[in-house]
């Protein structure tokens, strides 16, 4: 994970590409793509504006790339959302659980139930909550607003109260 980190802040692979080498499913994966059309989507200007509410309501605005998912833009950006995106977007965990607003929340796209099924686990699941890491960027979502909960479930936690 080291490596990949580093090659990220060189700006040569973005997390998903590394998910495909390794034979993980992202959400946001179209195929494996080659490494000259990753670097042309990291110098295009064509950026989305998202703004996040952190949890004491202060608001965050950054720009991902159409592609990336939330759960990319958080840790590209390198956002201090304790706790958020622990399993790293291999749909294992709640951690990167977002509240929308409705008009946003029905442009998203269908829910799996591999996402459903996490979101259950979700703290202070809403009936317009998304996973982060299933919410893959496009021009028509610029300017979208994104709540991060209060709080985390991250069911990878022992239930017994040992962690």
């Amino acid at each position: 994970m080291a490596l990949v980190s580093a090659l990220r802040r060189l700006g040569c692979v973005k997390l998903r590409e590394y998910w495909t080498a390794a034979g993980t499913s992202g959400a946001c994966l179209r195929g494996q793509r080659s490494f000259s059309t990753v670097t042309q989507s990291l110098r295009s200007d064509n950026k989305v504006t998202v703004h996040f509410i952190n949890r004491d309501g202060e608001k965050i605005t950054v720009k991902g790339s159409p592609g990336d998912s939330l759960l990319d833009v958080v840790i590209n950006e390198d956002l201090d959302f304790d706790g958020f995106g622990a399993c790293e977007g291999t749909l294992a965990c709640s951690t990167c659980h977002l509240i929308f607003e409705e008009d946003v929340y029905k442009s998203l796209g269908r829910v799996t139930d591999e996402e459903l099924d996490m979101l259950d686990l979700a703290y202070g699941l809403t009936d317009t909550s998304r996973l982060g890491c299933q919410i893959c960027l496009t021009k028509s979502l610029d300017g979208m607003v994104a709540r991060v909960p209060e709080s985390v479930a991250d069911i990878r936690q022992s239930k017994d109260g040992s962690s």
